[in-house]
């Protein structure tokens, strides 16, 4: 009986807290030579309709703060997406990342999407999550060279036992950000 009632909390404690996803590294790609990239509008599928936008802003910040690349600022980007005539942002064709690339002289073009974001409940416990996955698509060639994906934050031990509600949501994103940042430059 006592193995039956811990094995569901052993399960659900080993999901929560941080979950690196999946990731994909072109070994062709030389990396080194991408010095200008886009970051295209995030899509949502979280129940926050904010949460894209948001979550591009604190990618976008923190890949410049990296220093590795210059990121073109949003505005320029939106004029590149208008007279590059991309139809869907957040999921150019390949056709469509190349006409990008070549409008605003940049090597490669992030896309990502958000799966999950903000308050999760389990009981009586909550807190913040967020579920990530990024992709980076050459310029050139149309070709995707990286993707990786991860989720960060969600109700801990210590939230069932204590209540609380976790860390700020702000928080969370920039954690979920260096763990995408560290696989891109791993």
């Amino acid at each position: 009986m006592l193995i039956q009632r811990t094995g569901p909390a052993l399960a659900i404690l080993s999901l929560v807290g941080c979950a690196a996803g999946q990731k994909y590294h072109d070994k062709t790609m030389d990396f080194a030579a991408v010095k200008t990239v886009i970051v295209l509008p995030f899509s949502n599928l979280s129940r926050d309709n904010l949460a894209g936008d948001r979550v591009r802003d604190v990618f976008s910040t923190m890949l410049l703060a990296s220093g590795g690349v210059y990121v073109l600022p949003t505005g320029e980007t939106n004029r590149g997406l208008v007279k590059a005539s991309v139809s869907a942002p957040a999921t150019p064709s390949k056709d469509e990342v190349i006409a990008l690339g070549k409008a605003l002289g940049a090597e490669a073009v992030f896309t990502g999407t958000v799966r999950e974001y903000g308050e999760v409940r389990s009981g009586s416990a909550a807190a913040n999550a967020i579920s990530l996955s990024l992709e980076m698509t050459e310029t050139t060639t149309g070709k995707v060279v990286w993707t990786s994906s991860t989720t960060r934050g969600g109700i801990t031990f210590a939230d069932r036992l204590f209540g609380g509600g976790g860390q700020p949501m702000n928080s969370i994103t920039e954690d979920a950000v260096r763990d995408l940042l560290r696989a891109l430059y791993k």
